[in-house]
Formats: C-alpha cells, sequence, structure tokens
C-alpha cells in the first residue's frame, strides 16, 4: 500500500510538472508570437513613413524631366534636399532605436549632474518659445551623457511644437529616484493616449506633427533610454493645462 500510495503522489507530481512545463512553453510561444508581429509592424510602419519622401522627391524629379523648360531649379533643390534631410532624420532615428531596443551601450556610464546637463543643453538651444527652468543642485545619475542629452533633446522639441506660450523645465529628488520634468502649456494628452504616444510613428495629429518636423520616433526613443538607464517616463496633465513628461532615474 505505501508503494502505492508513493508511486500516485509521484504521479501526481509529473501531472503537476508536465502543466508547469506546458504553461511556461505557451508563455513563451506567446511573448514569441507578439516579438514577431511586433516585428512585422515595424517593418510595416517603417516602410509606410520613408515611403512617403521617397514618393515627394522622386515626384519631383519626374516633373522636372517632363517639363525642365518650366522648373525653378532652386525651388526643385532647395525641396528635394527637404526630402532628403527628412529621410536622413528618419533613417538616423530607425537606428537609435534599433540600437536602443537591442540595449547597445556605446561607452561606459559616468556620473552626470542632471541639472548641468539641462543647463549646458539649454544653452546651445535657440526655441521658438520661452523655457522656464527649476533646478534642484546635486541631482546625481549614473548614464550616458549623449543618449540622456538626446531624451531631453526629444522632450524638448515635444514640447516647443506643442505649447502656445511656454515651455517649463523641472530637475528634482523625490526619494531614492531623480526626477526631470518637461511640460507645457498646450492642449495636453487625454488619458486614453498616454500610454500609446510612447509607441513607434504614432502622432495623435499625424498631418500637423508631419509638417512641424517630428518623425513619429522621438517618444519611442525617450522610453528606450529611460528604460535604459533604469528608470521610466510618463506623461501627466501639466499644472499650465498642456502634457508634463516625467522621466524616473535612479539616484547615483
Amino acid at each position: 500500500m505505501t508503494s502505492l500510495r508513493h508511486l500516485r503522489e509521484c504521479l501526481g507530481e509529473l501531472d503537476e510538472l508536465e502543466r508547469s512545463i506546458k504553461h511556461g512553453i505557451d508563455s513563451m510561444c506567446g511573448k514569441l508570437y507578439r516579438a514577431i508581429d511586433w516585428q512585422r509592424r515595424f517593418e510595416a510602419d517603417a516602410s509606410h513613413e520613408l515611403r512617403t519622401p521617397i514618393a515627394g522627391l522622386r515626384a519631383q524629379l519626374e516633373e522636372a524631366r517632363l517639363h525642365p523648360s518650366e522648373i525653378d531649379v532652386d525651388d526643385l533643390l532647395e525641396r528635394a534636399l527637404n526630402d532628403v534631410e527628412r529621410l536622413q532624420t528618419l533613417v538616423d532615428d530607425l537606428y537609435l532605436l534599433a540600437q536602443l531596443q537591442a540595449a547597445a551601450q556605446p561607452a561606459e556610464p559616468s556620473l552626470l549632474d542632471l541639472g548641468d546637463l539641462v543647463q549646458s543643453e539649454l544653452a546651445r538651444r535657440s526655441d521658438r518659445l520661452d523655457v522656464k527652468v527649476q533646478v534642484v543642485p546635486g541631482v546625481l545619475v549614473r548614464g550616458l551623457d549623449a543618449r540622456l542629452r538626446r531624451m531631453l533633446s526629444e522632450l524638448l522639441d515635444n514640447a516647443q511644437r506643442h505649447a502656445k506660450t511656454v515651455v517649463f523645465v523641472q530637475v528634482r529628488r523625490t526619494a531614492d529616484v531623480a526626477e526631470l520634468v518637461v511640460a507645457d502649456d498646450g492642449d495636453g494628452i487625454g488619458e486614453e493616449d498616454r500610454e500609446r504616444i510612447f509607441d513607434r510613428f504614432t502622432r495623435l495629429d499625424a498631418a500637423r506633427s508631419r509638417d512641424r518636423g517630428g518623425t513619429g520616433l522621438g517618444l519611442a526613443i525617450v522610453r528606450n533610454i529611460a528604460y535604459g538607464h533604469e528608470g521610466e517616463v510618463h506623461v501627466e496633465r501639466s499644472s499650465a493645462g498642456g502634457a508634463a513628461f516625467v522621466v524616473r532615474l535612479p539616484l547615483a
């Protein structure tokens, strides 16, 4: 009887092990299928975004070939160069995003004062709207200077595109994290869009964002840089009524 009971217990354990393995395999397959779907959508989105400036460039060149005497060469070159520049920006952003998602580190992290980084980045910019800055000194993080500057630059570009009169930048310390806040007094972002805004090629107003120079990858780059520094980013309503992007990074 003891041997039979022991055999039943062993069979029960084997059944439980089988269920556990099956659950693990199903979970891994689900993640794999989602990754494949993500890759396919990414390729489709990238192809679509690249097709637009290429089509514009081709149309201009074909028009010049068909009607050479009617073409203003200087105007043609200006429009063609604008399309090439947009293509270059898009390709550069795609390459950076691929590096970030592959967790590629171009250099060793260093100790950085987040407030100093913000001040120096703002000093080299020439923005359309006034930027009000509030910085707590001595907020230190460990990271890659170039990537944190890129993250800040993307947030500032986004705020400048959507602000009405002013942009706000804040560096502060909260518990054991450093916080970087970039806010504006624009129309804000609805709660239903505050997560998907970080997806690739997401534009809440596609035509307006494209006209203003956005590639649709900026906020995806921001989130990936934050994740690469063991941090996070989210968007909330700013005190001025617009959007406030809050980046949290571990203190050094």
